[in-house]
């Protein structure tokens, strides 16, 4: 008969200051509560591009059915000085991104 052990390995569990780089407990604590904020928002921005995506489809699609082009240039140039304008430099990245999402789903 032979006999099996099984060991277990725990990772030990962090302190909330070594979660956080937080050299206090209150520190730490706002962090956490802000970074459970963040990943609250940042899930609704998911849910908002996921939404934009959608009605970009729909765009397209009429714009293609009625004889015209997928990618209207001057429509993409207005979104892009939206958001320059509103974010600075990142802004215009951060444009050119949801546009390259937008495009080509239909």
């Amino acid at each position: 008969m032979n006999s099996t052990t099984t060991t277990t390995k725990t990772t030990p569990t962090k302190t909330a200051a070594e979660r956080t780089g937080a050299h206090t407990d209150e520190a730490a604590s706002l962090i956490g509560g802000a970074r459970s904020r963040i990943d609250a928002l940042d899930d609704r921005i998911i849910g908002l591009v996921q939404e934009r995506m959608a009605v970009s489809a729909v765009i397209q699609e009429a714009r293609i059915t009625s004889g015209g082009r997928r990618v209207n240039l001057s429509r993409e140039m207005d979104v892009l000085g939206h958001y320059s304008d509103a974010l600075g430099k990142p802004g215009t990245a951060l444009a050119m991104t949801l546009l390259e999402l937008c495009r080509g789903r239909v």
